[in-house]
C-alpha cells in the first residue's frame, strides 16, 4: 500500500493484458492511497464554493488523471439498485473519456449529493466536469467500500451477495428454509409475531418497574435514561466451600502426561490423528507420540524436553514426524468432538448444562517473530504485535470450537462462524459474549437463524430501545421506547433476508466472510441496514428481560466467568517461552492454539471424571450434597497437576484398562502434610 500514485500507474498500464482480479487488486491500492489524497479534503465540504477550496480540487486533478483513463478501461464495477446513479454516473465519464470539450449538460444529475452542489453545478446551470468527477469516484469508493458497488472476479471487492443461493437454487430451497429456521415467506406474517412479543416485553418490564431495584429512571440532558445498578458479588455458602475443599483433597495428584494418556485410554482420541496420506497404517504406540507432540505444542516448549532415545515413541525422528503429518485442524476439530461428547455424557457435567448454551471471549498472544498474521494492540500486545484465540465454551466447560484472529479484530466478525461451523455433539442455541461482540447486524443475523445472542453490555443504560407501534402506551418506559422501527426497509428486503440465513445455514457463504462484507465501513450498504434494522427489535426484546430479570443478568456472567476461568487455564499450560506464540504461519498458530485448546479440554474432561466419582463416593457414606453446590462446582483447577517437568508417559496397566485411580483419603493426607 506504499506505491507511490506514479508507480501504481505504471502497474496499471503493465498489466493492460492481465486478469481483472490482479487489476483489482491494484486498484485497492490506487483507492487506498491516492482516491483518499484527492478527495478527502474536498469530500465533507457544506460550505459555499470558495477558491481555495475549488483550487485545492484542481491541484490533484492531474494526479486523478494518471489512473482515471486506465481505470475506466479495464474494470467494470456492478452494484445494487440502490447505487443506480453512481454506476449510469461512471458510465457517463468513460462515454465522454478523451473528449476534450464534452457535453457535460448530459451528465445524471442525481449523483450529485447537497455537499456536492455548489462545487459541482455553477450559477449558470452549468456543470464544472473536474467537479463532477471527483464526486463521481467519491460516491464510488464510498459504495465499494459498503459493497454497494463491487467487481465481480474480485476477490477483496466482489459482490457480497454472489455466494448467497440465488436464482432457481433459492427458489428450490425458499420454502426448506423457512420450515427449518420458522419463519415466514413473507415479513407482514412476522411483524404480527413481533410487534405482539414487543409489547408483552414492554408492558412486563414497565409493570415490575416499581419493584425493580436494581433499575431506575433518571432524567439527563432532557431523556428519560436507564441507571442500571451492577450485579453484587454472589457470596459463597459455607457448605459450597466445605464441598470444593473435600473434592479436591481427594484428587489424585498426576503428571500432565499420565493425564493425557489416561483420558486417551477412555475416549480413543488418539486414533482421530491420521496421516496426512490417510493411509490406516499405524505405528507402534503412535497414541504415545501424538499425546507428546500435543503437549509440546500446548504447553509451548518444543519437542526437545519430551525426546526419549531409548523409547522408541519418543525418538526425536518419530516426534517430528507426528508433528509434521498428523498434527492439523482437521484431526484436532475430530478428536476435540470425542473429548466433548465424553464430557456431555458425565452426570456432574450435566448439572453444570445441558450444551445449550455458550459462551465466546478471546484470549490474547503476544507474537514476537515477524509475520504478516498479527496485528498491533498497544493495550494488549505493548510496541509488539500479537493474535487473538477467539474461543467458545459450553456451559459444561468445555471449549468446542477455536478461531486465530490477527491481532484483535471486532469479535462479532466470528460469533456465527462458531456456531456454525463447530463440528462436536453439541448444539448450542443461546451465546454471551461481552461488549465487543455485539452489533445490530449479529442480533439480525442470530434472530433469523433461530439462535439467541446474549451480549452483557458494559453501557446498558445508555442502549437504544426500539418500538414497531408509534402509539403504543409503555408507561413509565415510554421516554426510553423513544426509537421507531423501519419495518417498511425489513419488508422490502425481506426475500434477501431469507436468502442470506438460508445461505449461512447450508453453509454456501462463509458467517466470517458474509458479516465482514455487512459491517465494512461507516456506510452500510441496504442489506446490512436491513439486517440492522430487524436486529434493533431482536436487541430491544432481549434488553428488556436483561433489564426485568436479575437472574438472567446473573446466568450470563457465570457463563462469560467459565469462559475466563479456562482462559485463566490456558495460561497455565502455555507456560513455555513466556507465553508468547512464535509461530510465524497462520496453519503453525492454528495447529498450536488448537492444541492448547484440547489439551485444556483433556484436563476438563479428566477433572471431570474424578470430581463425579468423588462426588458418588461422598454420596455413597451419606454426606447430604445439595444440588446448587454441585451446580457451582468447576473443573478447571489444576494445582493438582503438574505441568512442569518429569515427562513420562508410563500407564499402569490397570489405569491402560480403563480403570480409576484410587481416590486420596483427605484425613490421611492433612495428616501427611
Amino acid at each position: 500500500a506504499a506505491l507511490r500514485l506514479t508507480q501504481a500507474g505504471e502497474v496499471l498500464l503493465d498489466l493492460s493484458n492481465q486478469d481483472v482480479d490482479v487489476r483489482s487488486l491494484v486498484f485497492a491500492i490506487v483507492s487506498a492511497e491516492q482516491l483518499t489524497l484527492a478527495v478527502a479534503k474536498v469530500k465533507a465540504l457544506v460550505r459555499p464554493p470558495e477558491d481555495k477550496y475549488y483550487d485545492l480540487m484542481l491541484s490533484r486533478w492531474r494526479h486523478v488523471r494518471l489512473f482515471l483513463p486506465k481505470l475506466l478501461d479495464t474494470i467494470n464495477f456492478e452494484g445494487t439498485e440502490a447505487v443506480e446513479p453512481i454506476l449510469k454516473a461512471w458510465e457517463f465519464l468513460r462515454s465522454i473519456e478523451g473528449k476534450k470539450h464534452p457535453v457535460m449538460k448530459d451528465a445524471p444529475r442525481s449523483v450529485v449529493s447537497k455537499s456536492w452542489v455548489k462545487l459541482v453545478i455553477g450559477e449558470d446551470d452549468q456543470i464544472d466536469r473536474k467537479a463532477y468527477t471527483f464526486c463521481v469516484l467519491q460516491r464510488l469508493r464510498s459504495a465499494l467500500r459498503r459493497r454497494d458497488i463491487f467487481v465481480h472476479k474480485s476477490l477483496r471487492y466482489s459482490d457480497p451477495r454472489a455466494k448467497l443461493l440465488q436464482g432457481a437454487a433459492w427458489e428450490a430451497a425458499r420454502s426448506g428454509v423457512c420450515r427449518t429456521l420458522d419463519l415466514s415467506l413473507t415479513f407482514d406474517a412476522e411483524l404480527v409475531g413481533l410487534t405482539a412479543q414487543l409489547d408483552g416485553a414492554y408492558h412486563q418490564t414497565a409493570m415490575n418497574l416499581p419493584t425493580n431495584a436494581a433499575v431506575s429512571i433518571e432524567q439527563q440532558d432532557g431523556r428519560d435514561t436507564l441507571i442500571v445498578t451492577g450485579l453484587d458479588k454472589l457470596v459463597e455458602p459455607a457448605t459450597l466451600k466445605a464441598l470444593r475443599a473435600e473434592i479436591a483433597a481427594m484428587l489424585p495428584r498426576v503428571d500432565l502426561p499420565e493425564v493425557l494418556l489416561e483420558v486417551n485410554a477412555r475416549t480413543g482420541f488418539a486414533a482421530e490423528f491420521t496421516h496426512l496420506s490417510q493411509t490406516t497404517a499405524r505405528a507402534e504406540d503412535l497414541h504415545i507420540s501424538t499425546c507428546a507432540v500435543l503437549l509440546a505444542e500446548a504447553c509451548n516448549i518444543g519437542l526437545e524436553p519430551l525426546v526419549r532415545p531409548d523409547i522408541p515413541a519418543l525418538t526425536r525422528s518419530r516426534l517430528s514426524w507426528v508433528k509434521q503429518n498428523y498434527i492439523r485442524q482437521e484431526t484436532l476439530i475430530r478428536a476435540n468432538a470425542k473429548l466433548v461428547a465424553a464430557q456431555s455424557g458425565i452426570s456432574l457435567a450435566q448439572t453444570w448444562g445441558g450444551g445449550e448454551v455458550a459462551s465466546a471471549d478471546g484470549i490474547r498472544f503476544t507474537v514476537p517473530v515477524r509475520t504478516i498474521n498479527a496485528g498491533p494492540n498497544s493495550k494488549y500486545f505493548g510496541v509488539g504485535r500479537g493474535i487473538t484465540y477467539y474461543n467458545f465454551t459450553s456451559d459444561q466447560f468445555t471449549g468446542f470450537h477455536g478461531i486465530v484472529i490477527p491481532g484483535t479484530l471486532r469479535d462479532s466478525l466470528f460469533l456465527l462462524a462458531g456456531l456454525l461451523e463447530q463440528q462436536t455433539s453439541l448444539q448450542p442455541q443461546e451465546i454471551m459474549t461481552d461488549t465487543a461482540g455485539y452489533s445490530d447486524v449479529v442480533f439480525g443475523l442470530f434472530w433469523l437463524l433461530g439462535y439467541q445472542f446474549s451480549p452483557r453490555l458494559a453501557d446498558i443504560g445508555e442502549a437504544r430501545y426500539w418500538r414497531i407501534e408509534p402509539t403504543a402506551d409503555y408507561g413509565a418506559l415510554n421516554g426510553i421506547a423513544r426509537n421507531q422501527i423501519n419495518t417498511v426497509l425489513i419488508a422490502n428486503h425481506w426475500d434477501d433476508l431469507l436468502r442470506v440465513a438460508g445461505s449461512l445455514k447450508l453453509g454456501t457463504v462463509s458467517a466470517v466472510d458474509l458479516v465482514r462484507s455487512l459491517q465494512r465501513g461507516n456506510t452500510p450498504s441496504t442489506l446490512s441496514k436491513a439486517i440492522g434494522e430487524l436486529g434493533r427489535i431482536a436487541k430491544t426484546l432481549y434488553l428488556l428481560p436483561y433489564l426485568d430479570d436479575e437472574t438472567y443478568r446473573r446466568r450470563i456472567l457465570t457463563q462469560l466467568n467459565r469462559g475466563e476461568g479456562r482462559h485463566s487455564l490456558s495460561r497455565v499450560v502455555l507456560h513455555g517461552q513466556r507465553g508468547e506464540i512464535r509461530q510465524k504461519y497462520r496453519e503453525g498458530q492454528e495447529d498450536q492454539l488448537g492444541a492448547l485448546g484440547l489439551v485444556v479440554n483433556v484436563i476438563v474432561l479428566w477433572n471431570t471424571c474424578y470430581m463425579d466419582a468423588a462426588v458418588s463416593k461422598l454420596q455413597m457414606t451419606g454426606a447430604e450434597l445439595k444440588p446448587e453446590d454441585l451446580a457451582r462446582l468447576s473443573p478447571l483447577g489444576y494445582r493438582h497437576i503438574n505441568m512442569l517437568g518429569r515427562y513420562s508417559f508410563a500407564l499402569p496397566e490397570a489405569i491402560g484398562r480403563g480403570e480409576l485411580r484410587s481416590l486420596r483419603e483427605p484425613a490421611s493426607e492433612l495428616a501427611f502434610e
